[in-house]
């Protein structure tokens, strides 16, 4: 998997082939076709390592925070959320947005967006936050970090890490407000 998503990014998708990344990772034909039955199947699993990664590093960075602190929480998952978007952009849009997957599939059963469901969940039975649909909020606030994060890569700021505590601070403070509890 190291093979090909190196060959994929220097190469590209399309020019790269089983035998480049068999030849690559110095195994046999055969031993790819052991793991994966083609390489769409590959490149699922690359994926899928992204998002596992990506859920992995939100994870660690709510578990710094004390239990409770939902708006600690909810920060550290944008500004996390951000840094691992933007710190690996060029793999991330090769993987899903270069090979032409409906993104709309990728929503669905996005285990980022059911994470970021959980901690607003979480939030909402804590008392702190007000979301009657919090997979919908939950999906708004996935669309508008990816939203944010493009609108900085497409300034070529994408390292600057001042502008990304400031997308991070918008974003909190943006949906901790609207989720703010209803008064009674």
């Amino acid at each position: 998997m190291d093979a090909a998503e190196r060959l994929f990014l220097a190469k590209g998708v399309a020019a790269t082939s089983v035998d480049d990344i068999t030849t690559a990772a110095q195994v046999a034909k055969g031993t790819f076709y052991v793991y994966f039955p083609s390489r769409d199947a590959l490149l699922a699993a690359l994926q899928q390592r992204f998002v596992d990664g990506f859920c992995q590093r939100v994870d660690a960075a709510l578990a710094r925070r004390r239990t409770g602190d939902w708006n600690g929480r909810l920060r550290a998952w944008f500004a996390t959320a951000l840094d691992t978007l933007l710190d690996q952009l060029v793999l991330h849009d090769m993987l899903f947005h270069e090979l032409g997957h409906d993104h709309r599939d990728l929503v669905h059963d996005n285990p980022v967006v059911t994470q970021l469901a959980a901690l607003v969940s979480q939030g909402v039975a804590a008392g702190v936050w007000h979301a009657a649909e919090p997979r919908y909020i939950a999906i708004i606030m996935f669309h508008g970090m990816h939203g944010l994060a493009d609108d900085l890569a497409a300034q070529a700021q994408s390292g600057n890490k001042a502008a990304r505590k400031r997308l991070a601070d918008t974003l909190f403070n943006t949906f901790s407000s609207a989720m703010r509890p209803l008064v009674p």
